[in-house]
């Protein structure tokens, strides 16, 4: 009996003790909180263009942009470029920028101008998104043909006051001829000053095709051949409503590379001034003549006809571009001259424009430097300014 209740007491204990470890445990199997996973959208696919031409083709301004930057390896100069963010513990500088080292800074990274509807960040590529990197060739002017282009009072005896770039023969040509240009720029360094100012190269050449005038050869009756080389800043300033987007100094030669007596030729320092608003540009160039010695000067009295400046302005409009220039001796009396042209382009299927031509005043060329006439011109454009 008492090793029975022995046994009994044993087993008790036993018993006990496995529901003691068990409770254990249990307890110790206690669940975790679940810790939430955070969800991991996607990556958004960013374009990989084998070349800057296959951007063309992207419907989307900014993802365009970006494609661009892509080709030609700007990422990591745009990221360098962009201004630091302040946090909400610093200091905001509230204080316009004074300098004319900060002014221009300010603008190479102004945020305010979207460059895909800018049209001078267009043409000149002003802002940080719209660098194309350098030697990517583009309409520096219009690019046209103009098969019929009528001239009211043809130039038969071209003359200078210099006598030896006088003509003594009259010259055989019609009042009808095809006019043409082709102009091309491209820049060709990037980032003069850090981060902003670039340098560009351009080359304009404009031709007179007298292609009806048999009986004299089908000549060519006078070509300008026109390189030049300009510094374009970007800047930000309001002057009257406008946006003061680019500020630049040009090189410019010109001259139609014939010999005496219908040599004509001249050098320029030009200052460049651009103003916008929406779909409006006003170009502002004054220029300086570079001296030549009186000798080798073909047109010594050039500026009191072709002019001392020029103001462009140019407005798109319903897929048109309307372009007025006007330019002017800046003299009075006998040597207040100067000149007036309109430019027309208009769609007519894809790519190819419609482009007239209307000119009034002296140098629509340079061997008619001194000379009045008045043109008109119809035929095709394949590049626009803008």
């Amino acid at each position: 009996m008492t090793t029975l209740y022995r046994l009994s007491f044993i087993a008790s204990a036993i018993m006990a003790q496995g529901l003691t470890s068990q409770t254990t445990f249990a307890a110790s199997k206690t669940v975790e909180p679940q810790t939430t996973v955070p969800t991991v959208s996607a990556p958004e696919i960013k374009p990989q263009p084998a070349s800057a031409l296959a951007c063309i083709s992207i419907e989307s301004s900014a993802t365009r942009l970006e494609c661009y930057d892509t080709a030609l390896g700007r990422k990591n100069e745009i990221a360098a470029a962009s201004p630091q963010v302040q946090t909400t513990n610093s200091k905001k500088n509230t204080k316009t920028p004074s300098t004319a080292a900060n002014f221009f800074e300010v603008a190479a990274a102004d945020k305010t101008v979207n460059p895909s509807t800018s049209l001078l960040d267009r043409r000149w590529e002003l802002s940080p998104e719209s660098k194309l990197g350098t030697f990517t060739l583009r309409a520096n002017r219009p690019v046209y043909i103009l098969p019929l282009f009528y001239n009211d009072h043809p130039n038969k005896s071209p003359t200078s006051t210099n006598p030896l770039n006088t003509a003594t023969t009259p010259l055989n040509f019609d009042d009808t001829e095809t006019k043409f240009q082709l102009s091309l720029k491209a820049k060709v360094v990037e980032g003069v000053f850090s981060n902003y100012g670039d340098i560009w190269a351009g080359y304009t050449q404009t031709s007179r095709w007298q292609i009806l005038n048999s009986d004299n050869s089908r000549p060519f009756r006078e070509t300008n051949y026109e390189p030049e080389v300009s510094l374009i800043l970007p800047t930000n300033y309001n002057f009257f409503g406008l946006n003061g987007r680019l500020l630049g100094l040009t090189l410019n030669h010109q001259s139609n590379g014939r010999s005496s007596p219908l040599s004509r030729s001249w050098n320029r320092a030009i200052l460049n001034v651009g103003l916008e608003r929406e779909n409006w540009v006003i170009m502002l160039r004054p220029w300086y003549r570079i001296p030549e010695t009186k000798l080798d000067d073909d047109n010594p009295d050039i500026t009191n006809y072709i002019g001392r400046g020029d103001i462009q302005i140019t407005r798109k409009w319903n897929n048109q571009e309307f372009s007025l220039m006007l330019r002017h001796s800046l003299k009075g009396g006998e040597n207040s001259h100067g000149a007036a042209q309109l430019d027309w382009s208009f769609p007519i299927n894809n790519n190819l424009r419609g482009f007239a031509q209307v000119f009034d005043g002296y140098g629509e060329s340079l061997i008619d430097y001194n000379h009045r006439s008045t043109y008109y011109g119809l035929g095709i454009s394949m590049l626009n300014w803008y």
